[in-house]
């Protein structure tokens, strides 16, 4: 045997860069925002202030006072400004100050830095940009077609805050298809990916795990679930949205719009954020809409949930070890550089046309296998007791 051939696979590992993507983020949802209160939120390694004026109009600001330092998220809203709490310096959501009430004028240079920002869905979204330019007008977060439609419901909304981690552990999920069946119990039956440009794209079907499934639907009355499809891209290094339909048998569809966005706090801790809105089946009023919405986000932060415990426990590695079912791991992160260089850096391999598909026969076969040898243990386990 040759050296090579005895050789232990090293794991690598850079420190998580301390550069923040650069991209559209989300914060939230406006409505949590348009209370006339100062917000705290801690993203991109600085402190933010997030409020709405009398206007209505949502401002991000730096969060410290240019005077002297005093912490604008602990101030009050007045008018169409933030108040410092210090002196009632009036920052404007253009980071201009606006007034010092004790003061004959305002100094001439008298600017914070403002975040720019966009609503859009009932979502509100900052620009981050490390070279401090604007979003190009090619880069963009399409409208979500079924918000504001009358037959969909209102967000449901959930986050959690992921500390030991760096976002890119989100982002890989986008290629993992064998995950799904060991953290999510599902058996992806066709898998996909395109990456072009600033979008990155996860087409994927699937049917749950019978050997989770069926004991938990013993019994019940619901109808049988036969899977999901789904088509999620990311625009952007952190949004995604994914439109998602859920398949049932004897029953009709359910199609929905999953969110799956984060913002970085610093470079191994992120805030993320998901959340769901769903069409209303025939002949349910609002109420029965919006609990059957809460029941399909519950079982969807239920992933989330398995995700989190993996990356909290898991370690960085850059130099991963693939096979073919592994999908294009490494492509996936060329797509993700672009977001983390000067714009001059940009490669054309960071944003080319890539389309990659996984064969998922071979390991249906092999799942399939394993979840009927589960049920017949379960069954023997069964009969002895």
């Amino acid at each position: 045997m040759s050296v090579a051939d005895n050789e232990v696979r090293q794991i690598e590992s850079d420190e998580a860069p301390t550069r923040f993507a650069r991209g559209w983020h989300c914060l939230g949802l406006e409505r949590d925002f348009a209370d006339g209160k100062p917000h705290r939120i801690t993203a991109f390694g600085v402190k933010l202030v997030v409020f709405a004026g009398e206007d209505g109009k949502v401002s991000v600001l730096d969060g410290y006072c240019r005077h002297m330092g005093g912490d604008l998220t602990q101030g009050t809203v007045k008018g169409n400004e933030i108040a410092c709490p210090f002196h009632d310096w009036r920052w404007g959501g253009d980071g201009k100050c606006k007034a010092i009430p004790y003061a004959r004028r305002v100094p001439l240079r008298a600017r914070t830095q403002a975040w720019q920002t966009l609503v859009q869905d009932g979502l509100l979204f900052v620009w981050n940009d490390p070279e401090g330019n604007p979003p190009p007008e090619d880069v963009t977060i399409p409208k979500i077609s079924g918000y504001d439609d009358p037959e969909y419901t209102d967000w449901v909304w959930y986050q959690t805050t992921i500390e030991g981690a760096n976002c890119r552990e989100i982002v890989d999920n986008v290629v993992d298809m064998a995950h799904f069946f060991y953290v999510h119990y599902s058996f992806p039956t066709f898998f996909k990916n395109i990456f072009e440009g600033h979008v990155a794209t996860q087409f994927m079907t699937g049917t749950g795990r019978e050997d989770i499934i069926r004991p938990q639907t013993e019994g019940s009355t619901a109808p049988k679930s036969t899977g999901n499809s789904s088509v999620a891209s990311y625009h952007g290094p952190s949004f995604m949205i994914d439109d998602l339909t859920y398949h049932y048998e004897d029953a009709p569809d359910v199609p929905s719009v999953l969110i799956n966005c984060h913002y970085p706090v610093d470079a191994n801790t992120f805030v993320l954020q998901y959340g769901v809105i769903v069409k209303k089946l025939p002949g349910l009023d609002d109420a029965a809409a919006e609990a059957m919405a809460r029941k399909m986000g519950d079982f969807i932060k239920i992933g989330f949930e398995q995700d989190v415990e993996i990356w909290k426990n898991k370690t960085r590695i850059d130099n991963p070890l693939l096979c073919e079912e592994d999908g294009p791991v490494y492509q996936l992160r060329r797509w993700y550089e672009q977001f983390y260089v000067d714009v001059a850096d940009v490669a054309p391999e960071m944003t080319e046309r890539f389309e990659f598909e996984i064969d998922t026969t071979r390991p249906n076969e092999a799942w399939r296998a394993e979840v009927e040898q589960n049920i017949a243990d379960r069954a023997d386990a069964a009969e002895k007791v």
